[in-house]
């Protein structure tokens, strides 16, 4: 950006130039008008001039530009005759240097309108350029959608006729993966935490059993990435896998390893010599997929299927090389590892985006505020004088505890029996509706689904009313890349109504308060509740 600003500021300096100087002739020879014989009037031109401007009539203005030329003239007067340096150039005889078909002729940036849709059906027409990624696109829509930008944002090639969808790359061009989908296929906008979680924790994602390095490894988390981002390194992983085969309904497991040159499978047990592999997909022009519902479907042996798609498929489900893995860690060790083995460090120059430019604007993370409010400070009137809380860290504090203030007087009002216009009761069971975690009356099936399409890191989590008790909630919560439910149950005293996850001894007046204690606090949870799952409506 600061190129091309400064690109721009380059030529703004000699489009402003051009106006004060005067058009070359031949030989590089200064036009001038003659000067009017001596014993002309001028006197006669001012009137008829005067006489249109009466009549409201446009008038060239002749006598300003000839007072340029004038001026131009007497500054280069002055000034010692610069010799041509091309005479053969600009003479008569010679053909201009630039021809009016050498130059391509200027055309417009290429167009197209891509569809988007969300979760709950809704579409929006977005209007792109041919070279938009999908890094680009995604923050276009969260503008437009007025999201918090937190770079979990992608972008979903879904085709439900051959139930399989994948996680667009954000160096990815939007159009250039839309011309290899179907109509019946079509791009999602979903919240993906995954996405580079690989980064930050490889060793959750890549089993020592599954692994095999070029060279021997300390096992540090550095050195396991840079095998993979090291083009010249030679990682492999291998394991088992449940395979279809191509033109049957069967399955069959066979022992597999995934290089760089591509997935093989082993023609006699484990064995990895060259005679015994069997070379299935390459890496190249293909894209990894995952399958929901794959059961259904392929009559997949496990629920943790994924599969393998050249970019020339469209229709035919079976040219697609279906997989299964025994669980979600063997799953997700496969497809990372796909992921990485086809683009390296672009996916890692994806990731580090981001952390550069939070870096870049470290300085001016607080937001921007008024005047009016820059000149508040934090007073504490605890005591009998009030006084200013200068410790950030105090300061804080006192803002939360009075943002859950109206929780408290709502209380106190209720004990002394004064009127309210929404009772606690009723407040505290209809506050939460209004937040994003909260997603009304979903199944459990539902509810793990959305946790797995956003992504299976540590801390993900939604909250929904529960099947069982009419009366209570479930937090559905991830960790370690498996799904637990915690039911919240409601309890009474001295006519209050609380909400619990520990049978009583953790109380809160609503799900506001569970969630941003649990938030801080790991309690009787395995973990803290870091991303919530969320739908937005384009």
């Amino acid at each position: 950006m600061s190129d091309m600003n400064s690109s721009l500021e380059s030529l703004y300096p000699a489009c402003s130039m051009q106006s004060d100087t005067v058009p070359l002739r031949q030989n590089g020879q200064h036009g001038r008008s003659p000067p009017p014989p001596s014993g002309t009037r001028t006197l006669q031109p001012q009137v008829s001039l005067w006489q249109k401007v009466q009549r409201s009539q446009p008038m060239h203005i002749l006598a300003v530009r000839r007072l340029q030329e004038e001026d131009q003239q007497f500054r280069t007067s002055s000034l010692p005759a610069i010799p041509n340096p091309f005479p053969e150039l600009c003479g008569p005889k010679s053909p201009p240097a630039l021809t009016p078909g050498s130059l391509p002729p200027s055309q417009a940036a290429a167009k197209q309108d891509v569809k988007i849709f969300t979760e709950d059906g809704t579409c929006k027409v977005v209007e792109i350029l041919a070279d938009m990624t999908a890094r680009d696109l995604c923050q276009l829509l969260v503008y437009r959608s007025h999201c918090v930008d937190d770079n979990s944002w992608t972008l979903i090639e879904h085709h439900p006729h051959l139930g399989i969808e994948r996680c667009l790359e954000d160096h990815e061009l939007v159009v250039h993966v839309e011309s290899t989908m179907a109509s019946e296929s079509k791009f999602l906008f979903r919240k993906n935490y995954a996405k580079y979680e690989f980064f930050k924790n490889p060793t959750n994602f890549f089993p020592e059993q599954m692994v095999t390095l070029c060279q021997q490894s300390n096992g540090s988390q550095t050195q396991l990435l840079q095998t993979f981002l090291n083009s010249s390194s030679c990682p492999e992983i291998q394991g088992y896998l449940h395979a279809k085969e191509l033109g049957r309904k069967s399955w069959k497991k066979q022992f597999m390893c995934l290089r760089r040159s591509g997935l093989y499978c082993s023609t006699k047990g484990a064995s990895k010599e060259p005679r015994h592999l069997q070379f299935l997909a390459d890496l190249e022009d293909c894209s990894v997929f995952s399958l929901f519902a794959g059961r259904k479907r392929y009559s997949a042996p496990t629920d943790y299927g994924f599969c393998i798609k050249a970019n020339k498929v469209m229709h035919d489900s079976k040219e697609l090389r279906l997989l299964c893995a025994e669980d979600e860690q063997s799953r997700t060790c496969w497809m990372t590892a796909f992921r990485l083995l086809k683009y390296g460090m672009l996916l890692y120059q994806s990731y580090r985006v981001p952390l550069q430019r939070k870096a870049l604007l470290s300085s001016f993370s607080a937001p921007v505020r008024s005047v009016s409010e820059n000149s508040l400070v934090a007073m504490d009137f605890s005591g009998q004088t009030g006084r200013v809380i200068e410790n950030p860290a105090e300061a804080q504090s006192a803002a939360l505890e009075e943002g859950h203030a109206w929780r408290k007087r709502s209380a106190r009002m209720n004990v002394l029996g004064s009127q309210s216009p929404l009772h606690p009761s009723t407040l505290s069971t209809v506050v939460h509706r209004t937040q994003q975690w909260f997603h009304g009356r979903i199944t459990r099936e539902e509810s793990h689904r959305i946790i797995k399409q956003q992504g299976l890191v540590d801390g993900l989590f939604l909250l929904r009313d529960s099947q069982s008790n009419p009366k209570a909630f479930v937090l559905t919560l991830c960790h370690h890349q498996k799904i637990k439910n915690f039911q919240i149950l409601p309890c009474e005293e001295d006519g209050q109504m609380f909400f619990s996850l520990d049978d009583g001894n953790t109380r809160f007046s609503d799900l506001i308060q569970l969630v941003d204690f649990y938030q801080l606090n790991k309690g009787v949870l395995p973990c803290k509740l870091k991303h919530h799952c969320i739908r937005v409506a384009l």
